[in-house]
């Protein structure tokens, strides 16, 4: 089992830029496929950018070249920077992992691992 716990939610105003982190506990030698979700009021939940073990990303087309997934392996860490922040951002963050990996999805069913989350708030 992972545990996940997010980190660097905030206020923002729109056009700037926030990175939110994820650090994972707990059985962190394994391989795990990582993704960042939000949830707005009111809506469901949305993948927003997964990364696999070997690397490979896949972003949602709303944050396609505004946002940025990253992990630092010995720091077990997962990071989501985020620039060019639009009002329609504001949501709560959250991380997720699987132990499945090889699959490309943002489809929160493949995900058994997930954070309690970090509210991230673009204003005008």
């Amino acid at each position: 089992q992972v545990q996940l716990v997010e980190s660097g939610g905030g206020s923002v105003q729109a056009g700037g830029s926030l990175r939110v982190s994820c650090a994972a506990f707990g059985h962190t030698s394994a391989s795990y496929r990582m993704g960042w979700f939000r949830q707005a009021p009111g809506k469901e939940r949305e993948g927003v950018a997964t990364i696999d073990s070997d690397e490979s990303t896949m972003y949602a087309d709303s944050v396609k070249g505004r946002f940025t997934i990253s992990q630092d392996n010995a720091k077990n860490t997962l990071y989501l920077q985020m620039n060019s922040l639009k009002i329609e951002d504001t949501a709560m963050y959250f991380c997720a992992a699987d132990y499945r990996t090889g699959i490309q999805t943002l489809d929160a069913k493949w995900y058994n691992y997930w954070g309690q989350g970090t509210q991230v708030t673009v204003s005008s």
